[in-house]
């Protein structure tokens, strides 16, 4: 059975590679790498006799461009898996769009500058005589290469996370351009995070909300979305997946409720969210969104544990506890600048570009 042309057109999207100096492209031996991983997933892997020995996990301790299957034929094998199993070309969408964001973020571990003294050097002047000038220009330059990594990281997680949420449950995202939402029913259109067009819902995908103060612009704008929604005939969904109470919660959840809405916290959250996607796509959100996330929050420690940063080699090795994360750093593919800075809050919500 041939692929449709959406399907095609999806496909093609995937394996591009993104733009800059630091996109991914997706080779027929990632791909069917990733088709494999999916047959095992939906238990059709005895449907794939080109797939032979154990798989390496997705998750797991190899580099992400070893997690590769040669020699097979991707076409053969992405025919066969989307005519298995209904909601298997969206798996594989989801699926290929987090796997590149991991490719990439790797790509960024190995080509992130380590700052100038030019960069760093005024915040010195906070701690200058604390120690020699010495041994603060290099705790300078890792405090701001930690920095620079972590403000990668908020943005590829934004960018990956409301897509892959919103093509689990059936929606799209939608730029404000695009969007049907209008502030006030009639004004200018609003971004929303995910629209379902079959029932007019909109949805607003938070992954926590704090006590922080985001701006009384931006709060308010926040405050103002329920009402829009209702306004432009959408019912307004609020998810927010981690449930820590605060006042800003109480009073989010508040607005959505008075706007005639929906709101979804915690752990009621993810059970409408895979209850939506439906059984296929449920095993996508729980395998590989919310259970390596509720694993991080159940193991987190108590305590901030001992951590160690040196180079070896040119390697940048990172040891936490017992055990050790090591970066091997390619120098002649440093990220061009700097990233555009973040809000403080950043990663609260779930946003694409």
């Amino acid at each position: 059975m041939a692929l449709s042309k959406t399907q095609e057109a999806l496909i093609a999207k995937l394996r591009a590679s993104g733009a800059g100096e630091l996109g991914v492209e997706l080779d027929d031996a990632t791909c069917n790498y990733l088709v494999a991983v999916i047959a095992r997933d939906l238990s059709l892997i005895d449907a794939f006799p080109e797939v032979k020995g154990d798989l390496p996990p997705f998750f797991g301790e190899l580099p992400l461009s070893q997690l590769r299957l040669p020699g097979a034929n991707f076409r053969h094998l992405i025919d066969k898996l989307f005519t298995s199993q209904l909601d298997a070309d969206a798996y594989f969408y989801c699926l290929a769009t987090l796997h590149k964001a991991r490719l990439k973020y790797e790509r960024i571990l190995q080509a992130q500058p380590i700052p100038t003294i030019d960069q760093v050097g005024p915040r010195g002047l906070l701690q200058y005589g604390s120690v020699t000038s010495h041994t603060l220009a290099g705790f300078l330059f890792w405090r701001k290469w930690i920095y620079d990594i972590d403000n990668r990281a908020a943005q590829e997680t934004g960018y990956v996370f409301q897509p892959i949420i919103a093509h689990a449950v059936g929606g799209v995202t939608v730029s404000a351009a695009k969007s049907p939402v209008k502030r006030g029913g009639r004004g200018s259109g609003r971004q929303v995070d995910c629209i379902r067009f079959a029932d007019k819902r909109a949805y607003e995908i938070k992954l926590r909300v704090t006590i922080a103060a985001s701006g009384q612009g931006r709060w308010s704008e926040e405050m103002d979305f329920p009402m829009d929604c209702k306004a432009s005939g959408y019912a307004p969904v609020l998810i927010v997946l981690d449930p820590t109470p605060n006042p800003k919660l109480t009073e989010i959840t508040a607005a959505f409720r008075d706007a005639g809405g929906e709101t979804y916290v915690g752990d009621w959250a993810w059970a409408h969210l895979e209850a939506l996607a439906g059984r296929t796509m449920g095993t996508f959100l729980k395998k590989y969104v919310h259970d390596p996330m509720d694993s991080l929050l159940r193991e987190a420690p108590d305590n901030l544990p001992d951590m160690l940063l040196q180079v070896r080699n040119n390697d940048i090795v990172i040891t936490v506890g017992t055990e050790e994360l090591r970066v091997t750093r390619n120098a002649r593919q440093e990220v061009p600048g700097e990233p555009e800075p973040l809000p403080p809050d950043a990663d609260e919500h779930l946003g694409g570009p």
